[in-house]
């Protein structure tokens, strides 16, 4: 049996750093690990090809050998796997199809022969046995049944050119415990986060090293920390200890709920282990917006002294930040862009509130009649899937206001600036160097220290931080890269 797996491409979105790869000659940020652990868990004597592309083109050819085409995509991918649909119903090759994009819209495409829905562990087994009998179904689900994550296989990294990413990345858990309106992850994967064991996160890691892969490491867990015991206890001590063994070949970044600030131990434990950002949802600085969409866990506290004490700690914060709240004043929009510059949050992400389907947002808004078109997946493309209390101009607006402001090289590098005057990491290797950081390096200097608007801020970052903050510097031109890119998807 030929399998051909496929990943639709992502549009230029403010996560698909699509213009700062350019600067390392990366092709993609991360490789398509749902589709790679999938690969895992086929049968051994099919032969497996797979097509990131982003990465690289589908071709007719591909498409043309396979017996199945095994498809899996985000929202964010619905318009690329809505072309692969139909080229290979073109071909008359058989489509099966998984993952967040159809999980929650499988309804919303024709030409799939099947759908194997939900999570993969309790679904493909399925499937694949109906396969072999000669009477698989239409639709393979779930049922409200979570998996058991420590049955999950390891990623077949061989279908993949690791040198064409820049980064890899690995799951710990799945699941959220809190439950904020917007979100469709306690949707897709429960409230109660499900954790592999110490000894599978080792293995991973083990996996990733003797693939040959040295630098950044993902944990693309939606929440890190949904289960403080365990990972203060067990994954974080074996982490530690595994690094220490390998003389640390990778840095590790990931997600996690602003409660992180009030754990001084789990913060040590994190940086010790090599973790050296962490993207937190903050959403709103106004109480009334973050009480409308549950936000509680981000209630009742100085939000800006809860970042500094993770920056403090010796990680980098990126904040995801949402305007369109019903609860939102018109006001809103000068109250984000202080905070977000009061708060020295350099990556800061802010988006339009969008309802991706089965949220509890979603449902309201379908009640209150306020619905009007699907859900994109991306939500900084200047578009909501529902009308807004406010005025859509005024809130469309005061959207491009935020973004032309803390976007702009003057408010920008003066975040940079910031951040890296009180961020002192301890024991850390901070200053990354490799062929591809120099690279890096001197395109920065042609575009942006030459060429590029932002001159005179380069320059004076460039050696204030060589001569105040050296251990510093590959941070710092990372920051002028990641500008770069910001101010071109924003259209800025």
């Amino acid at each position: 049996m030929n399998i051909l797996l496929v990943y639709p491409q992502y549009p230029g979105t403010f996560w698909s750093f699509k213009h700062a790869l350019k600067f390392i000659s990366k092709k993609a940020s991360f490789p398509p690990l749902g589709l790679l652990t999938v690969a895992s868990m086929l049968p051994k004597s099919w032969h497996l090809k797979l097509i990131d592309m982003n990465v690289e083109p589908l071709k007719d050819k591909d498409i043309s050998h396979a017996d199945f085409v095994f498809l899996s995509a985000m929202s964010i991918q619905s318009e690329s796997a809505i072309d692969v649909i139909r080229r290979c119903g073109e071909l008359n090759t058989k489509i099966v199809a998984g993952g967040p994009l159809f999980t929650s819209s499988h309804e919303s495409f024709e030409g799939i022969d099947h759908f194997v829905l939900d999570e993969a562990e309790i679904t493909l087994p399925v499937f694949l046995n109906d396969l072999e009998q000669g009477h698989p179904k239409k639709i393979y689900r779930a049922n409200g049944i979570w998996a058991d994550v420590t049955t999950t296989p390891l990623p077949d990294w061989k279908l993949v050119k690791l040198n064409q990413y820049s980064s890899m990345n690995i799951q710990y858990s799945r699941g959220c415990p809190y439950d904020c309106d917007f979100c469709d992850i306690t949707v897709l994967y429960g409230r109660k986060p499900r954790t592999k064991t110490s000894v599978q996160v080792i293995s991973e890691l083990d996996n990733l090293l003797s693939s040959g892969w040295k630098g950044p490491v993902f944990f693309v867990d939606d929440n890190f920390i949904g289960n403080k015991r365990k990972l203060k206890n067990e994954i974080l001590p074996a982490i530690q200890d595994w690094m220490e063994r390998n003389k640390s070949p990778f840095w590790f970044n990931t997600e996690a709920s602003i409660n992180l600030a009030d754990d001084d131990d789990l913060m040590r434990q994190m940086v010790s282990c090599g973790f050296e950002s962490v993207f937190i949802g903050i959403e709103s600085p106004l109480e009334e917006s973050l009480t409308e969409c549950n936000k509680i866990q981000n209630k009742n506290r100085d939000l800006i002294e809860s970042v500094k004490k993770i920056q403090t700690s010796g990680m980098d914060v990126q904040g995801g930040f949402i305007v369109g709240f019903d609860s939102d004043p018109v006001s809103i929009f000068d109250k984000l862009t202080d905070f977000i510059q009061n708060s020295g949050i350099v990556t800061a992400m802010v988006g339009l509130l969008n309802a991706p389907k089965g949220t509890k947002l979603y449902n309201r808004l379908i009640g209150e009649g306020r619905l009007n078109t699907a859900f994109t997946g991306d939500n900084t493309d200047f578009t909501m899937n529902f009308i807004p209390k406010m005025n859509p101009d005024v809130l469309m607006d005061g959207y491009r206001k935020i973004l032309k402001t803390i976007y702009s090289p003057e408010h920008y590098y003066s975040r940079i600036f910031q951040f890296l005057k009180n961020y002192d990491p301890v024991k850390k290797k901070t200053f990354h160097i490799n062929l591809r950081y120099i690279q890096a390096l001197c395109l920065s200097i042609i575009r942006l220290g030459m060429m590029g608007k932002e001159r005179i801020y380069f320059w004076k970052l460039f050696f204030w931080t060589l001569y105040r903050k050296p251990r510093l510097f590959s941070l710092a031109i990372l920051y002028t890269i990641y500008g770069y890119h910001f101010r071109k998807v924003s259209g800025i």
